[in-house]
C-alpha cells in the first residue's frame, strides 16, 4: 500500500473513510490498519472516532461530532424531549433516540452504539426557544401532552413573560402547520398587551 505519513488525528473528532484519503492511495485499508492498532474505532459503516481517553477509559464522541460526520457537514438540530422539557409547559416525554432535524436524511441510525432518529424537516439555523415551542406542539403526543393542555401552559408562560412574543409568532407562521399556528395565536391573544 502507497501510504503516506499517518494523519494529525483529534481525539473526540470523527471521521469518513475519505477523509483519510490525501494519506493513502487506500483510504479504506489505511482506516481499517488504524482500527487495529487502536487509533481509531468503527462508528458505523465509513464512519471512525479517534477516542479521547480518560482516568475511566474511552469517552466516545459527542453527539455533535457524530452528526457532523454523518451528515457531513450539512445542518442539523437537536430537538426532542431535553429541549421541550426545559421549556416549562409541562412536557415530560423521554424518547430512546435522540431527535434530530436536517436537510440530508430520515430514518433511525445507530451510530458508535447509540441510535438516532433523523427527520427531513425545515428548521432555523440557529433555534430559538420560541422555535422549540412550536417543534413541541408539532409533536404534542409524542411528547406525552396534548395541544389543548399546551396551549393554557403557553397562555400562562407568555403572561409571565417567559417567551418573546414576536418571535414566537414569527416561528409558528413559519414553521409550524394550521392545527399549531391557530394555538399558539390564540395563546397570544389570551395575553395580549
Amino acid at each position: 500500500m502507497a501510504s503516506k505519513a499517518l494523519p494529525p488525528l483529534e481525539a473526540g473528532c470523527v471521521y469518513r473513510t475519505r477523509d483519510f484519503e490525501p494519506w493513502s492511495t487506500n483510504p479504506p485499508r489505511l482506516a481499517k490498519r488504524l482500527v487495529e492498532r487502536g487509533v481509531l474505532v468503527r462508528v458505523a459503516q465509513g464512519l471512525f472516532a479517534c477516542p479521547k481517553r480518560s482516568k475511566f477509559g474511552v469517552v466516545p464522541p459527542g453527539d455533535d461530532a457524530l452528526m457532523k460526520a454523518f451528515l457531513e457537514g450539512s445542518p442539523f438540530v437537536f430537538t426532542g424531549p431535553e429541549r421541550w422539557n426545559a421549556l416549562g409547559l409541562g412536557a415530560t416525554a423521554l424518547f430512546a433516540a435522540p431527535l434530530v432535524y436536517n436537510i440530508k436524511r430520515s430514518g433511525v441510525f445507530e451510530l458508535g452504539g447509540r441510535r438516532f432518529e433523523l427527520r427531513r424537516v425545515p428548521f432555523p439555523q440557529v433555534p430559538s426557544p420560541e422555535w422549540f415551542v412550536v417543534d413541541l406542539f408539532e409533536n404534542a403526543e409524542r411528547a406525552g401532552t396534548s395541544r389543548t393542555e399546551l396551549a393554557g401552559a403557553l397562555s400562562r408562560a407568555l403572561a409571565r413573560g417567559s417567551f418573546d412574543r414576536e418571535r414566537l409568532g414569527a416561528m409558528a407562521q413559519r414553521y409550524g402547520t394550521k392545527a399549531t399556528r391557530v394555538l399558539v395565536y390564540s395563546a397570544l391573544q389570551d395575553v395580549a398587551v
